[in-house]
């Protein structure tokens, strides 16, 4: 039997590089598995693979889920020249029914994995080395890491309660409950005034 060896980039992290070995005949969604272990990835986001030629453009798509009953649902036609157009013409595959022998076709075969649409992370996959193997055993494996990828903390919609700036705020709304009451204003405090009095 036979394993890939490939390397995998990500260019927004400098020398951010992973080597991991795979059989041929296992399928996408490993490969999904091992990439999201290896990197660092939490796992439970929308991910996608796309068979490119060796310029990167994209001919076959690999999805995580089969989403062939959205390009049912209809559509505004677009012009086939139309740029505007986002719907994606490349013949679609679900991961866990595509094994890898099926799609490799060049000795260097190029590979996009995109994880997490929402906030998108394109990792960049070249094979290597096609390899035998006498036993199944160890695979797929990571047998090289350089680099992780950052911590990325949303802190900036979670408050700190320490904060003095939060204080202001607090002293704010006290203030606004003196003008007001404790029940605010409504329309009923503004019904003296005339749009078209005089100043």
């Amino acid at each position: 039997m036979y394993y890939y060896k490939f390397k995998v980039y990500y260019d927004e992290v400098e020398d951010f590089v992973r080597d991991i070995e795979i059989l041929a005949n296992d399928n996408f969604e490993s490969l999904h598995k091992l990439l999201y272990e290896c990197i660092g990835l939490k796992g439970n986001e929308f991910a996608a693979f796309s068979i490119c030629d060796p310029k990167w453009n994209k001919q076959k798509e690999i999805t995580l889920m089969d989403t062939s009953d959205e390009d049912d649902m209809e559509e505004p036609e677009y012009d086939e020249s139309d740029s505007f157009s986002t719907k994606s013409r490349l013949p679609k595959f679900v991961m866990k029914d595509s094994l890898l022998k099926n799609f490799i076709t060049d000795p260097h075969q190029h590979i996009l994995y995109e994880y997490d649409f929402m906030n998108p992370k394109i990792f960049y996959l070249e094979l290597q080395k096609t390899l035998q193997t006498d036993s199944a055993e160890g695979f797929p494996r990571c047998t090289f890491k350089s680099m992780e990828l950052p911590v990325q903390l949303n802190v900036s919609n979670v408050p700190n309660p320490e904060d003095p700036e939060l204080e202001d705020l607090d002293d704010l709304e006290e203030e606004e409950d003196d003008l007001f009451g404790d029940e605010g204003f409504n329309d009923d405090d503004f019904g003296d005034l005339n749009e078209y009095s005089e100043y």
